[in-house]
């Protein structure tokens, strides 16, 4: 009999991803998305599809009943970090309540493993390089979601034996990435804003640091982890270890897409400046293949949104908060 597996978030980019690889182990694989993000034309034809929300707890637990998942991998969220300041409420029902939906659900079918994707925004500033022994001190509502997800997660294996992986995962970029986001995802952003023949646009003087990570870097062990026993119960950094600024990568992207180098810069915004993790626990228990560099990375994708082409950049229609929303934001949104 194979194994069954739920993926949220499998029409998105990394979630879409996740589901290739598990079709490649024989999973039976059913999709849940919302299609907020993501698109259905990412969706392997292999995997099942149910267009539907995580906060649709009817939805939810007629699918876990009719199915009987083994693991559920939990990529449903909206991770716009620095959006999230202004969009509280829905950060919270979307990236928390959502999550604690599925926690639910997967608690009382008896799932034999919950592998959820976190994120370093749950570090905040804190000593660098990033390692799980760091006490979190998440500094946006995204990263305090994710952060409380987790803690669920340990609080529901402790309560009720449900296992658990946790990754935490940070600046990934590949192909399947919605590039019409304006609001996360730098590389897909950098693309998109050259594909429309605009100058790339970075916050304050672009030395914020952070290490790109390509998809290939990250899903195929994300997938595989139910797999490997040492990883259960365990939270894991999981991504590239070489560090760029934001400028840095304004340039490598202008290169992959050849293209000139055009930056604008727009006000300072309120994020953490530096960002980048230690993998020591991951590559002891995962024991990964070498990284794809971001210069090999970039350039796959450059082909891939160069087939597919610009993207129309949707400004989010629901904001709750005006007050020290970036002006590049507020003249897009609604008041």
């Amino acid at each position: 009999m194979k194994i069954t597996s739920l993926v949220t978030g499998g029409a998105g980019f990394i979630g879409s991803h996740v589901v290739n690889h598990l079709l490649k182990q024989d999973h039976k694989v059913v999709v849940l998305d919302d299609l907020s993000g993501g698109n259905k034309e990412n969706v392997n034809p292999a995997a099942l599809f149910y267009e539907g929300s995580i906060l649709d707890v009817n939805l939810i637990h007629s699918l876990f009943k009719e199915y009987q998942f083994s693991y559920v991998y939990h990529l449903a969220a909206y991770a716009a970090e620095g959006l999230s300041h202004f969009i509280r409420h829905f950060n919270y029902q979307n990236n928390l309540i959502g999550s604690v939906n599925l926690i639910n659900a997967s608690v009382t079918h008896n799932i034999k493993c919950f592998v959820f994707t976190s994120s370093i925004a749950v570090y905040g500033t804190n000593t660098l390089p990033l390692v799980e022994t760091q006490y979190p001190q998440p500094e946006d509502p995204y990263g305090i979601a994710k952060y409380a997800v987790e803690l669920d997660l340990i609080n529901a294996h402790k309560m009720f034996g449900m296992d658990y992986i946790i990754f935490r995962p940070h600046n990934v970029y590949g192909t399947h990435q919605n590039i019409g986001d304006k609001y996360r995802n730098v590389v897909g952003i950098f693309m998109n804003q050259i594909l429309e023949n605009k100058p790339l646009t970075v916050f304050g003087n672009g030395e914020q640091t952070r290490a790109f990570t390509h998809i290939d870097n990250v899903a195929p062990y994300i997938a595989n982890a139910v797999h490997i026993p040492n990883a259960y119960n365990t939270v894991f950094n999981i991504g590239s270890d070489t560090v760029y600024s934001v400028k840095e990568l304004a340039i490598a992207v202008s290169n992959a897409m050849q293209s000139e180098v055009n930056i604008k810069q727009l006000e300072k915004r309120e994020e953490v400046i530096h960002a980048y993790a230690n993998h020591k626990k991951f590559d002891t228990v995962f024991n990964p293949t070498k990284q794809i560099d971001l210069q090999t990375g970039l350039l796959e994708m450059a082909e891939w949104v160069k087939t597919h082409g610009a993207r129309s950049s949707e400004a989010f229609q629901n904001i709750e908060i005006t007050k020290k929303l970036p002006e590049s934001w507020k003249n897009s949104s609604k008041q």
